[in-house]
């Protein structure tokens, strides 16, 4: 372990003190719909273009110091980044984590799995974005068996983790997420590092994938798409899933729009067992190359289309680092269109953990996250590291998807 972990481990104890203060105190939650198909969040509709650029030139004046400006709410959906990440996981229709536990082959399994991992991706709005997580920051919920808790456990670099485990089907799921925006002239270009890990216990099978890329283009035409290659492997099966995600050329080929294609081999021998192709916000199929059959392995009507909002059932298990918690304010005022508000709100919570990093840089303390441990190094420059839930399992959450 990190020595610095065992040095400032006295960090999380004065935390667990101040959190124990909120232990008798009620917490307000406020929740809003997840992204569903369509760039659908239930009724909340995002402010026109225009309009959100004319806030931002309301709040950007000449001389402004840009290193301490925040982004208008009026640019942000009503919610965390790391409450999306999460949504990616628990905020489903159909229970595909079930149908990778319980596949009778090896390759079902791997299918499944393929099918799951592409149901993680869903439509983003050009120019909408959520919070960035402040350090500490927490998400915890539940959706029938699965159990699911992130934690920013970084913030330079900006670090999620997540774990989640189902008993019942003996799933456990271990990633982590670092994003790395760089601007290429009409786009912007999000590398998406760390490792996202499935384990299907009953079966003794792990299997380690990666993430595409997220492009924001502002031209021909502005939007939203997901880019790059994918690779999702089981070494005890010695399977292998290799993933192609395409977008729009500027020449119009728009049959590769929003494309997903791919095969699936055999990693001893490299031998091709099956072809993956649709599209990740349709359908998506598998077609054995030996008899041709052709399976759908995911349909995204089925899995995220109209999702319900999530629900606090259990108000006294909340912590005061739950993100809907932590953005409540500004959650309700964005949700109401209270700019204003939203913003005073925002720059509140922004300005408050400068301080906190001020205070804890004065007396010499680093942050130490509460339910991870993070391992690598940074040597080679580029983002290194790996984390370890520090429990078993996680627990039912406060905040639930209604089935």
């Amino acid at each position: 372990m990190d020595t610095k972990l065992q040095v400032n481990q006295v960090v999380n104890e004065n935390e667990n003190e101040n959190e124990n203060e909120h232990e008798h105190e009620e917490l307000t939650a406020v929740l809003s719909s997840p992204l569903s198909l369509d760039y659908e969040y239930g009724d909340y509709r995002a402010p026109n273009l225009l309009q959100r650029i004319f806030s931002l030139l309301k709040n950007v004046r000449p001389g402004s110091d840009l290193t301490r400006f925040s982004l208008p709410a009026i640019f942000n959906n009503p919610k965390s980044q790391l409450q999306c990440y999460g949504e990616s996981v628990y905020c489903v229709n159909d229970d595909l984590l079930n149908k990778c536990a319980n596949g009778g082959t090896p390759l079902g399994r791997l299918a499944s799995v393929v099918g799951w991992s592409i149901s993680t991706y869903r439509n983003l709005m050009f120019g909408v974005a959520p919070y960035n997580p402040i350090l500490g920051e927490t998400h915890h919920a539940s959706r029938g068996n699965l159990n699911v808790l992130l934690e920013q456990v970084s913030h330079h670099p900006p670090v999620s983790a997540l774990h989640a485990t189902n008993e019942i089907d003996n799933i456990e799921i271990i990633w982590c997420q670092y994003a790395v925006p760089k601007f290429q002239g009409t786009s912007i270009e999000t590398r998406v590092l760390g490792t996202r890990e499935v384990r299907l216990l009953n079966k003794n099978e792990s299997y380690v994938m990666n993430s595409p890329n997220l492009v924001i283009k502002f031209l021909p035409v502005p939007d939203v798409e997901w880019l790059g290659d994918v690779t999702i492997q089981c070494q005890e099966t010695g399977l292998e899933a290799r993933l192609s995600y395409k977008g729009n050329s500027l020449f119009g080929k728009k049959r590769n729009y929003r494309a997903v294609r791919g095969e699936i081999v055999s990693s001893s021998d490299m031998k091709t067992i099956c072809k993956i192709n649709g599209h990740w916000d349709s359908i998506v199929t598998i077609e054995d190359i030996n008899n041709g059959k052709q399976t759908v392995i995911y349909s995204a009507e089925d899995v995220i289309k109209s999702l319900k909002t999530p629900i606090v059932k259990n108000p006294k298990g909340l912590w005061p680092s739950e993100s809907a918690v932590i953005w409540a304010k500004v959650n309700e005022a964005i949700l109401s269109k209270s700019w204003d508000k939203a913003n005073d709100a925002k720059i509140a919570i922004e300005e408050k953990e400068r301080e906190i990093v001020r205070s804890r840089k004065l007396k010499g303390e680093s942050w130490v996250p509460k339910h991870f441990v993070l391992s690598g190094s940074k040597e080679t420059g580029e983002w290194g590291w790996d984390v370890t839930p520090k429990n078993i399992k996680v627990t039912t959450g406060p905040i639930v998807y209604p089935m």
